[in-house]
């Protein structure tokens, strides 16, 4: 079962990269982020066509999160709770999908950038990953493989970034953003990637500007972390840096894992 995350930046800019390439890749589940469409004017036709159930939480012109699935999902919940696990009403960025897929709950991702900093911006990307992390806790009780997968707009660590120091006053490099990701990891979940891929580099986005992509100046932002459950299906875990080669890519490339289900 391969499973895959990819921050589109906007769904109709990219839908012809894309659907070539859900047919030369041919994932199982695909979560979306940064389509940048409402649930209405999202293309449901283009998937569905083509074979893929399609569910959304879309905001119009921003943010928004998807899954694209060759198989049912089910017991869907769009929006992240508030710490209590209570639904979040102050909260109107479309910023996180969750449901269950043969078995194993996935989770679509889009964490916010938190820039510029200090400010409101970063305050809000703190909040929300304190409530990403308790509703992270809440959802290990049941047991079940989980994938936390998306962008989540944190660079882990040094070895993750081009230029280190070149990115030492953005929030995705901030000790609160690095603490808080490792808070993730601590409650038992695995970085899927680093746990295939140790060390080196396994870059996920590239920026549009000064030559980024051609000269390999990239970050790792685009992650899947993995409950015990599913770390101990975990097979492979890959950047597939092929579409963002392509005419008119998204900024990111898909990162994926397969897991050991039929």
């Amino acid at each position: 079962m391969k499973i895959a995350t990819f921050n589109i930046n906007g769904i109709k800019a990219r839908l012809p990269r894309l659907l070539e390439w859900l047919e030369d890749f041919q994932p199982d589940v695909v979560c979306l982020q940064e389509i940048k469409s409402t649930d209405e004017t999202f293309p449901r036709f283009e998937f569905e066509a083509a074979g893929w159930t399609v569910e959304t939480h879309g905001q119009k012109a921003f943010n928004g999160v998807a899954f694209l699935s060759k198989h049912p999902i089910t017991d869907i919940q769009r929006g992240l709770p508030a710490l209590d696990g209570s639904p979040c009403t102050d909260d109107d960025q479309a910023r996180y999908i969750e449901g269950t897929i043969k078995g194993v709950r996935v989770a679509s991702i889009y964490l916010p950038n938190g820039n510029p900093r200090p400010g409101p911006k970063f305050d809000y990307k703190l909040q929300w990953m304190d409530r990403l992390t308790a509703h992270a806790e809440h959802l290990l009780a049941r047991e079940m493989p989980t994938v936390l997968a998306g962008d989540y707009n944190v660079i882990p660590h040094d070895i993750d970034c081009y230029n280190p120091a070149g990115w030492v006053d953005d929030a995705l490099t901030q000790p609160e953003s690095r603490a808080r990701f490792r808070s993730l990891l601590y409650l038992g979940y695995t970085d899927a990637q680093r746990q295939i891929t140790p060390t080196g580099a396994c870059y996920s986005y590239w920026d549009f500007q000064r030559g980024s992509w051609q000269k390999d100046n990239g970050i790792r932002i685009d992650h899947l972390l993995l409950s015990a459950q599913a770390s101990d299906l975990l097979l492979d875990c890959k950047v597939d840096r092929i579409p963002r080669g392509k005419e008119k890519p998204s900024d990111h490339t898909p990162v994926w894992v397969s897991l050991d289900i039929d």
